[in-house]
């Protein structure tokens, strides 16, 4: 596999991932029965930002992944980065999913996610410089 084949594998990952989050906020939408809005329902609301935050997160990072395979970086780092983030991102959606409070899956997704940023950030400064 080339190191652009396997960005493009995690870009098709995370859209199959965006596509699990929508739908779930239509699910969870046609079950508390609201057609615009969140309604003040904790339920949606959580399920809308669980969707939003891969939102904030994940276009950017993805970016930066794809910008390593089209530098040639080496193949187990964008697999390890990309691997590492989605591990990142579903635990996330599953611990702010269940709760809006603290969990687990929330505090080590939201780690996981940080560190993947950054790795990927340093990554992307040292293939373009050096």
């Amino acid at each position: 596999m080339t190191p652009i084949e396997a960005a493009i594998l995690y870009a098709g990952l995370f859209i199959i991932l965006f596509i699990l989050l929508k739908v779930n906020v239509g699910r969870v939408r046609s079950a508390e029965k609201i057609i615009f809005g969140d309604g003040a329902n904790e339920r949606l609301q959580r399920a809308q930002r669980v969707q939003g935050n891969a939102v904030e997160d994940v276009p950017v990072t993805l970016i930066g992944i794809v910008g390593l395979g089209v530098l040639s970086a080496p193949v187990l780092l964008i697999h390890g980065l990309g691997a590492l983030f989605l591990i990142g991102r579903i635990l996330h959606a599953v611990g702010l999913g269940g709760s809006s409070g603290g969990s687990p899956g929330r505090m080590f997704g939201t780690l996981l996610t940080a560190i993947v940023m950054l790795v990927t950030g340093v990554s992307c400064l040292w293939f373009a410089l050096f």
